[in-house]
């Protein structure tokens, strides 16, 4: 897909979810120029960072807690120039157990999203990360990867936004101060064509109510 240089205001540019190098436009004299790709936001989903394993048929009370791991180390990488969006997240799980007798496995899934324009879901995967204990070792590790395809027509702005946005804007003009962020159609194009790769533990109910409960 091919990138769009925006001349954004800075205010602007969190609002946008431009990725890419920014640098000052001197001589628009309009703010910053971000180059906007289609690549989309990854992040761990609120919520679903961390699971917790309790010994079978105990409560959820912190002395039956068997295992707990977490999402960290989080690294995106995009490719937007084939003909579809290419975005991964290459991450780690870090485990903890309350027992270190004996060697055990412990296996999680775990979920990733696709999500547009902030509500739509439009595509979900499930995968399963493996944690070795060793005898006597109460932590482990393991990496772990998602990855998602977008259709570029999707995260494209259309001309008649992107010719608002990019508009130059000179001393003196009526619209010389004014934010193209502040126009509802600009900032609801931006929002439709903005796309999300969201992680997490695929969790039970149990479980996501005990993560906001607790």
């Amino acid at each position: 897909m091919n990138s769009v240089r925006f001349a954004l205001p800075l205010a602007a540019l969190a609002l946008a979810g431009c990725a890419g190098d920014g640098d000052l436009d001197v001589s628009s004299g309009v703010g910053f120029t971000a180059t906007r790709t289609g690549c989309p936001t990854v992040a761990v989903a609120e919520g679903t960072g961390d699971i917790t394993l309790f010994y079978s048929g105990a409560n959820q009370t912190a002395d039956s807690v068997d295992v707990v791991a977490n999402i960290t180390k989080v690294r995106s990488s995009c490719n937007a120039a084939g003909e579809k969006i290419y975005s991964a997240a290459d991450f780690e799980v870090q485990a903890r157990r309350a027992s270190a007798s004996g060697a055990r496995s412990v296996t999680l899934p775990y979920f990733s999203t696709v999500v547009q324009g902030g509500t739509a879901v439009v595509a979900k995967r499930i995968g399963q990360v493996t944690l070795n204990f060793a005898d006597g070792q109460e932590r482990a590790s393991a990496p772990a990867k998602a990855a998602s395809y977008i259709d570029p027509a999707s995260a494209a702005l259309p001309p008649e936004i992107v010719q608002k946005i990019t508009k130059k804007r000179k001393g003196g003009d009526a619209d010389a101060a004014l934010d193209p962020m502040a126009d509802p159609e600009v900032r609801a194009a931006i929002q439709r064509a903005s796309f999300e790769l969201l992680i997490g533990f695929q969790l039970t109910e149990d479980q996501l109510r005990y993560n906001v409960t607790r």
